[in-house]
């Protein structure tokens, strides 16, 4: 079973994937989010289309460790993304993840226009691969 990584934003939710073995992570798509919660059934079909067994959530902490407000939108999302999965969700510190993203995107030489499709799903795999090198 795989693990599904997520970087939740307020208009967008970077998706990734583990491979079967839970060794690497890679991007798979990034999920607008809407204001009827039609984001969260996008999640479920993604989930069960690749047979996820547990989903990893981005933790956006401040700089000392402390959870902020932002911390705790993402805190409730996990908790409904669990809900709506029935699956067990771990949240997991992104701090610095978008910072790193982008900063891989601009040396590579992605264009701006090209990075902002990108960089949440981006993101996305490098929570998820943090947390499996963690594992």
């Amino acid at each position: 079973m795989r693990v599904m990584g997520l970087d939740y934003g307020d208009r967008r939710i970077g998706v990734a994937i583990s491979d079967a073995f839970r060794w690497t992570a890679q991007g798979l798509t990034v999920v607008e989010t809407r204001r009827d919660g039609g984001e969260l059934d996008r999640l479920v079909e993604i989930a069960l289309e690749n047979e996820v067994s547990e989903v990893v959530v981005g933790l956006p902490k401040n700089m000392n460790g402390t959870i902020g407000p932002r911390g705790e939108i993402c805190k409730a999302f996990a908790q409904q993304i669990g809900e709506k999965l029935g699956l067990p969700v771990h949240l997991w510190d992104e701090r610095l993840t978008t910072v790193a993203a982008e900063r891989t995107l601009k040396e590579a030489e992605i264009s701006l226009k090209k990075r902002k499709q990108v960089i949440d799903k981006m993101a996305a795999t490098l929570i998820l691969q943090n947390y499996l090198d963690s594992k």
